[in-house]
């Protein structure tokens, strides 16, 4: 019976762990495509609509908008690379830190107790947690890494990972506006098909980067390609005046 008890409590632990995991790593991984996807869809759209409105041809437009992807891409990613990075070389300085202060602060008992307070756990509750972390060194520093700091403890290829979903992301977004100018070789007509292509992209990812982060679908699709439109009218306009 107790073996049951044991095995179950076990499984418990198990499935919190690795659900607190997936949900974790997909947040990244949904931040990083909506990163690159959103600066993908609207930079490459801006520099071809701004091309067309100087009266470049397709080929010309699409010859930049490739290498503008391409350049983007890859600071997008090493951009991406060094901000994970980062926040992994934070989360060692204060894990340091805070392996010395459970070495050489002799009250940092009391400020377990003062967490734990702020969750309206009474002192004779928490008598016990602080007891039991005391006996077990790594249990406590995880403790105060987590509801101390609030910081959580980086996967290790962290930084690879964000660093090629923003770069493919860019790529594939990027890639959208460009696509009616290698079919059509007037840049005129080209353009419209680029706008028309590209607004229903941005709605489609607009509505999708609402759901994903529980944001209201349809205002964040409409938010989304709003940007993306402000932002080639923009460049349609300046390069304009720029040619007149």
């Amino acid at each position: 019976m107790a073996e049951n008890g044991s095995a179950d409590v076990e499984k418990q632990k198990l499935l919190l762990h690795q659900h607190e995991e997936k949900h974790f790593m997909s947040s990244e991984v949904v931040r990083d495509i909506i990163i690159g996807v959103s600066d993908g869809l609207t930079v490459p759209f801006a520099l071809a609509a701004g091309l067309s409105g100087a009266s470049a041809s397709s080929s010309i437009i699409l010859t930049a908008g490739i290498a503008e992807v391409a350049a983007g891409s890859i600071s997008m990613g090493l951009g991406g690379y060094l901000a994970a990075k980062s926040e992994a070389d934070h989360y060692m300085r204060e894990l340091k830190r805070e392996q010395e202060e459970i070495i050489t602060v002799p009250d940092m008992a009391a400020e377990i107790g003062e967490i734990l307070e702020q969750y309206g756990v009474e002192p004779h509750e928490y008598g016990p947690v602080v007891d039991a972390l005391r006996r077990n060194p790594q249990a406590w520093l995880d403790f105060m890494m987590k509801f101390e700091l609030g910081l959580e403890k980086p996967n290790p290829r962290r930084a690879l990972q964000s660093a090629l979903t923003i770069a493919v992301s860019y790529i594939m977004g990027g890639l959208v506006p460009l696509i009616p100018y290698m079919f059509i070789p007037i840049a005129r007509e080209a353009v419209i098909a680029s706008v028309i292509l590209t607004l229903l992209a941005l709605l489609v990812f607009g509505f999708a980067k609402g759901y994903f982060t529980g944001n209201k679908p349809f205002s964040s699709a409409l938010q989304t390609a709003f940007i993306g439109a402000l932002a080639s009218a923009a460049a349609f306009t300046f390069a304009k005046l720029v040619r007149a």
